[in-house]
Formats: structure tokens, sequence, C-alpha cells
């Protein structure tokens, strides 16, 4: 089957000593490997040299027995060279291509995911509040991939939240005060940050942008997120922790 659709690269290696293989998140398709005979032979073979984070239009036979496909033409449309430029975007770039990459599975279509990457790369180029674009994009990849945490009410009474309160990584989600909860696995957040995150979560792209969170909710977000995050995944991504250094 020859499949033809848009895709952003997620990572790319050599392979052998003519050809590559790249992991690209489809609009179409998701996530996708393939194999690019020849191209480090003829650079003319194909109008793009696969970098991280590109977007290009793709063609690929795809196989049924196998996860790794065969790319027949791969062309170059956006690349993103003001976001290279910059160490903090460029880092902050690779980090939403490994949690994506870390996220979704094999082959399921997601254009929610693949539309919030869009966005975030095009923002990324202009914007001066990188850490701010990348809580947005967790907490919209949470949410589009279905990994959200519990937040609209505490999580074992199912009380409305109206104070202060903890966030659970065990849990899921938010408990009340009045619930009892593991403190090692647990951290106390404001009102504020919940509404935040609520507030992306229900907003389309461009209003998202408009909020502008203080410094105790970025504070609280960079706990909940990231550590939520390596709970579930069972591991801390590793370029999360470039970006904690250049933020």
């Amino acid at each position: 089957m020859i499949i033809h659709t848009e895709a952003i690269v997620l990572k790319s290696f050599d392979y052998r000593e003519t050809s590559r293989i790249a992991t690209f998140f489809t609009k179409d398709y998701g996530k996708v490997s393939g194999i690019l005979k020849g191209i480090r032979k003829d650079h003319r073979k194909f109008g793009s040299s696969v970098d991280r984070f590109s977007v290009n239009d793709i063609v690929y036979y795809q196989y049924r027995n196998s996860d790794l496909h065969l790319i027949s033409q791969c062309d170059l449309t956006q690349f993103f060279f003001s976001v290279r430029q910059d160490l903090k975007k460029a880092i902050a770039a690779h980090y939403i291509l490994e949690l994506v990459h870390a996220i979704m599975p094999i082959e399921e279509k997601n254009v929610k995911v693949y539309r919030l990457m869009i966005n975030f790369l095009s923002t990324l180029e202009t914007t001066k509040d990188v850490t701010q674009l990348v809580h947005i994009f967790q907490i919209k990849t949470l949410l589009f991939s279905g990994f959200r945490p519990h937040l609209d009410t505490c999580v074992k009474c199912r009380k409305r939240i109206e104070t202060k309160v903890w966030f659970s990584l065990k849990d899921g989600g938010l408990v009340c005060m009045s619930c009892p909860v593991n403190k090692e696995q647990a951290h106390i957040i404001s009102k504020g940050t919940v509404v935040s995150i609520l507030h992306v979560e229900k907003s389309d792209w461009p209003n998202c942008l408009k909020l502008k969170f203080t410094s105790t909710v970025k504070k609280e977000l960079k706990y909940i997120l990231n550590n939520f995050l390596v709970f579930h995944l069972g591991r801390r991504l590793r370029s999360a922790k470039c970006l904690s250094r250049v933020s």
C-alpha cells in the first residue's frame, strides 16, 4: 500500500553505509518509521535531509508484516531555522519530539497531537516565554493522548476544589485536604494552578497563548507535569534534564 502524508521528523539515524532510518509523526497515520535507502550516497535523491522537527511531505510503501516501511519520497516543507539558532528553543523542540515519541503508540492517528506539534514549533520561532509554551504543550498532549490527570474534583471524595489541594502522582490527580494522601508522592498546589491547567485544556491554541502564568503557577506546573510524566512513563525524558538546566 502506497501512502502520501505530511510528517514531522521525531528522530533519524544512519543505517549501513548509504541509508537512514527515520521515525515520523504523521498527520494521517500517527507514528511511523521507515528507511530512506541511498539518501547518504546521493543527497539529491530526496528533497530533505530528515532533520529532527522538520516538516516533510513523505510517500512510503507500507509493509503489512513490519513496523519499518520503505520511504520513497521525502520533501522538506518547514525547517524552523530560527528555532535551531537558539539553544533553549532547540532543546524545547527536541523535548516535545521525545515526549510524543514516548507517549504515542505506533501507527495510531491523532490529528490533534499533530496540529499541536505544528502550532508549538511555529509559535516557538517567535515566543519569548519558552517555559510557558512547553507547559501548554505538556497539558494539551496529556489531554489529547488520554493520559490526562484527574483535575475536576478530588479523585477520592469527588468534592469540588475550592482552595489549595494535593496533587497526587499515585492517585493520578487532585486530592483535597480532607482525604488521606501519600505525602511522599504528592505536592500541594494552588487553586490558580488548577484553574490554569483547566483553561489550557478547554481553550484553542490562540487563546492558550493569551494566558500569562505567574511565577508561582510556573513553579507548580514544572513540578506536577514533569513528575506526573516521569511517574507514568517510568523514566525521565533525556531532553527534560537539558531543558531544566537552561530554564
